[in-house]
């Protein structure tokens, strides 16, 4: 483990059959494509990694974009001594010998753990006090949240820096500096276009690794075939689709399914369309778009407009019958007419303040007079005595009539905004507001005639 980017692993392995992407991985910063904001001079990683001090910290970005590359950039000096495990591999066996060997070494130990989110609690605890000490450097590289991955007493004690998915620039510098750097490729006499480059760049979709992959693939392709470019079609060909990121359990699929959500409330049907396209190409299952829809519908336009629902079901109904991708249509239906609707989360707001006043009030008794009286004794206790029913009342309303318990008598939860078709139903309950104010505080009638069996 001493030269962990030589030709020679110092176990006598050549790395030149190693993959190209493990070939190609940067020694130095200087090398690094993309994640500026990190390691760019002056930056956080930058002045970390050339100073004397290295803290614990966790790595947080999605596939290739350099997690690896950069925990063993971190772990190479001389003063160091760096240990990789896997948390899909490892155990805490595993994290007892890597202390005990720390204990023994006069090098600061620099402990790499790669999905470092798989890690247990009982495995994340095993290594925490061995952090805090210092005996142990931790570098962790995860793509999952560490905020809900990572146990928050080992949160505490690290810092957590954000890598992005590289821009095509950046994937395009990693493919340059592969073909004009690596002996295989350069031997091989295989030649790659501009265009093939950048059409590589696009397919990797962010994704460093997927693009030396592709052009490693590509290159075997045209050698086997006695070919010395590689062409669009072949590149086509070794990717077998467009490799698109999508990890249906991931953080980017929270991001778009947020970013579909934000998009229809903020009345965007172009940005809609584009964030339902880009999760339908990666791969997300429909009906679980619009399952979501169909909660749009009822949160964020609920009264405002009386066909957002039926719009939202039909969809679900459409797509069921005719899969994809036919029904895929019918999606982007409901989508569009979702952003274009009037917007109302009034109901929403609504049921979350009825709920909260249930939490805090309990089960209060539901007044006498709005109760059933299917028996006698239930008549002679006063259930139903004096309700008024609707329907024989003028406007088919029961102006000054009450319905709450006492103790939250006059509660509003309901306030319809004057967007599209609330605004009715708000002029509607205006009036009604009016008529219970005119009626005022008259004394309940001896006994309203209602007819029977009416609850």
């Amino acid at each position: 483990m001493s030269d962990l980017f030589g030709k020679d692993d110092g176990k006598g392995h050549d790395n030149r059959h190693q993959p190209l992407a493990t070939r190609m991985r940067p020694m130095c910063l200087e090398d690094v494509a993309g994640q500026e904001h990190l390691v760019a001079p002056g930056k956080s990683l930058y002045q970390m990694f050339t100073g004397e001090r290295l803290h614990s910290f966790i790595l947080w970005g999605p596939p290739g974009s350099g997690k690896t590359t950069l925990a063993r950039i971190a772990g190479q000096a001389p003063q160091r001594r760096f240990v990789a495990l896997s948390a899909v591999l490892s155990g805490v066996k595993d994290i007892q010998k890597v202390i005990q060997e720390a204990r023994r070494h006069p090098k600061q130990c620099v402990l790499f753990i790669d999905e470092v989110h798989r890690f247990n609690k009982a495995q994340q605890d095993a290594f925490l006090p061995e952090v805090e000490s210092g005996l142990l450097t931790l570098i962790g590289a995860t793509t999952e949240n560490p905020s809900f991955e990572i146990n928050n007493a080992l949160l505490s004690r690290v810092r957590v820096y954000v890598l992005h998915r590289l821009k095509e620039d950046a994937i395009l510098k990693t493919i340059n500096r592969a073909l004009t750097q690596d002996e295989e490729i350069k031997h091989s006499g295989v030649k790659m276009s501009d265009d093939v480059r950048s059409m590589i760049a696009k397919i990797a979709d962010g994704d460093a690794r997927v693009a030396l992959n592709l052009i490693e693939l590509s290159v075997d392709i045209a050698n086997s075939q006695g070919l010395n470019e590689v062409s669009e079609e072949l590149v086509q060909f070794a990717s077998g689709k467009s490799l698109r990121h999508f990890d249906a359990k991931g953080e980017l699929w929270y991001d778009l399914i947020s970013a579909l959500h934000k998009s229809i409330r903020g009345s965007d049907p172009d940005a809609s369309l584009y964030y339902l396209a880009r999760m339908l190409d990666g791969g997300c299952d429909p009906l679980y778009i619009v399952r979501r829809l169909v909660r749009f519908a009822s949160e964020d336009i609920g009264n405002a407009d009386k066909h957002a629902w039926d719009i939202t079901l039909n969809a679900w109904m459409t797509y069921e019958r005719l899969g994809s991708p036919e029904g895929e249509l019918a999606l982007a239906h409901a989508v569009t007419y979702l952003a274009c609707a009037p917007k109302s989360n009034a109901v929403y707001t609504a049921f979350k303040s009825a709920s909260a006043a249930v939490k805090e009030h309990g089960h209060l008794e539901v007044p006498l007079h709005l109760r059933n009286a299917p028996t006698r004794l239930m008549k002679g206790l006063g259930y139903g005595d004096n309700y008024r029913y609707a329907h024989e009342e003028p406007n088919a309303f029961a102006a000054g009539e009450t319905y709450f318990p006492e103790e939250i008598k006059g509660s509003v939860y309901y306030t319809p905004s004057e967007r599209g078709d609330e605004a009715e139903l708000k002029k509607r309950l205006d009036y009604f507001k009016q008529l219970n104010r005119t009626h005022g505080s008259k004394p309940r009638p001896e006994k309203a005639k209602a007819p029977k069996n009416k609850n």
